[in-house]
């Protein structure tokens, strides 16, 4: 394997920003120093005067769609999108066709990833109303942990028996990842709409639907029962002001039962969006108001919101189409999520080092994965160059998602991402993917 020497770089890990050299190896991190010398042999040299070294963002919420959704995006076309967007590693969920809810199913998906995947990888285990025994074979240091949707979304994995919930929280010792929205608030409010509105639910009502309330209800409900069981919860794409007060700080990270996760879209829009965006902007949770936009940041900054994720979840453009209730929540992010977060830095809402902290070193902590997250000797060498004073539009030609779409189209981005490493291997230089890439899967230290 080549060695690669960055020369000049403004190195952003752990809380600072040094400007040094950093050697790449056999795949891990060699040396990081003010100044490395060429060394013999073959090395590439990448000069990084002026731009930003980071740890490669773990993304710890994908939707690839593979197997059985792949006219949506498949593991190979969405993880080469990620590596250009900075995502060095993902996590990705049980969602798809079939779900994956036995072992068997879930080790089918790690070997597609095995022989077509461009980052690191992890799955996780998707729960159900009658799946435990299945759950208990999971072996928490191969498997990034196990996802229950408290509530309905794409692919219908709702587990919605309070006894089987209870069951899963005492008895299980993996993650377990939540997606909390209480069905029957959502159900309710849709009549309600439905009633008003007929068939022709303006997109507006979203929010309303799928209400504050609806996630306060089942955030708050999920976190009871993870203190009285004492299970290790995270809560996904928390999208209300509200639900930002269950959260607390007064732990490290790695000391915390009870975390939780903000996604990229809900920092970026906000309802007024609905209008000219329509259903590409249409996630579950819903994006909400300014009001919950400014709580979540601010929940993020001061650390009761632990990472940041894409819940990258892409469908065609022709199911997106569809009116209201017929189109299908989600959108693709992972090319764009590390620049819509540079451009959150451009705007001075936050640091460089935040960045980094909430999008590679905590899932690193969160989910206990080893050697990677941070820009360290010995660490294996998942990096990320960006230029952030080189502007760049998003125009379909330059989008790479399958479902050829993104909601960020027409947006100027300032920062762009010049280069990104996957265990010493330059897979992405200047919008080229010069080398294949070798992932790995990840690996765990519980």
């Amino acid at each position: 394997m080549k060695s690669v020497l960055i020369k000049n770089a403004n190195i952003v890990n752990e809380g600072e920003i040094i400007k040094g050299d950093v050697l790449v190896q056999d795949g891990k991190i060699a040396e990081i120093a003010h100044s490395i010398s060429m060394k013999s042999g073959e090395t590439k040299i990448i000069d990084a005067d002026g731009c930003y070294l980071l740890p490669g963002m773990i993304d710890d919420q994908v939707h690839f769609r593979e197997p059985g959704l792949t006219h949506k995006a498949t593991i190979e076309t969405e993880s080469k999108a990620a590596v250009a967007g900075g995502i060095t590693s993902f996590i990705e969920m049980p969602n798809t066709v079939p779900q994956a809810t036995t072992i068997e199913l879930l080790e089918e998906k790690f070997d597609i990833a095995a022989k077509t995947s461009w980052a690191n990888y992890s799955f996780m285990f998707g729960g159900t109303n009658d799946n435990l025994d299945e759950i208990l074979k999971v072996d928490p240091q191969k498997v990034a942990g196990l996802k229950l949707f408290l509530g309905s979304s794409t692919g219908n994995m709702l587990v919605d028996d309070p006894k089987t919930i209870e069951e899963i929280f005492s008895k299980t010792k993996l993650l377990i990842s939540a997606h909390c929205e209480d069905e029957a608030t959502i159900k309710e409010n849709l009549e309600k709409y439905k009633a008003e509105y007929g068939e022709d639910i303006p997109m507006e009502c979203h929010p309303k639907i799928r209400s504050e309330e609806a996630c306060y209800i089942s955030s708050s409900r999920a976190i009871k029962l993870a203190e009285k069981t004492g299970a290790r919860l995270h809560v996904f794409h928390v999208s209300t002001e509200k639900e930002t007060h269950l959260f607390s700080n007064k732990k490290p990270l790695s000391q915390k039962k009870i975390t939780a996760e903000v996604c990229i879209h809900h920092l970026w829009f906000t309802d007024e969006d609905y209008k000219a965006k329509g259903t590409k902007i249409k996630w579950n949770p819903a994006v909400k108001t300014q009001k919950d936009r400014d709580g979540l940041l601010k929940a993020l900054l001061d650390d009761r919101i632990d990472v940041i994720a894409s819940d990258h979840a892409p469908h065609t453009l022709e199911e997106k189409n569809n009116k209201y209730l017929n189109a299908p929540s989600g959108g693709p992010l992972v090319q764009h999520a590390l620049v819509a977060l540079l451009e959150m830095y451009h705007k001075g809402k936050i640091s460089l080092e935040k960045i980094v902290e909430k999008t590679a070193h905590n899932p690193a902590i969160l989910f206990q994965i080893k050697e990677r997250g941070y820009i360290r000797e010995g660490y294996k060498a998942d990096l990320v160059l960006v230029d952030i004073n080189s502007p760049w539009t998003v125009k379909k030609e330059n989008i790479l998602y399958k479902c050829e779409w993104s909601p960020f189209e027409g947006t100027i981005f300032k920062s762009r991402v010049t280069h990104t490493l996957v265990n010493g291997v330059v897979v992405y230089e200047n919008s080229k993917f010069p080398n294949k890439s070798n992932p790995e899967r990840l690996t765990f230290n519980r």
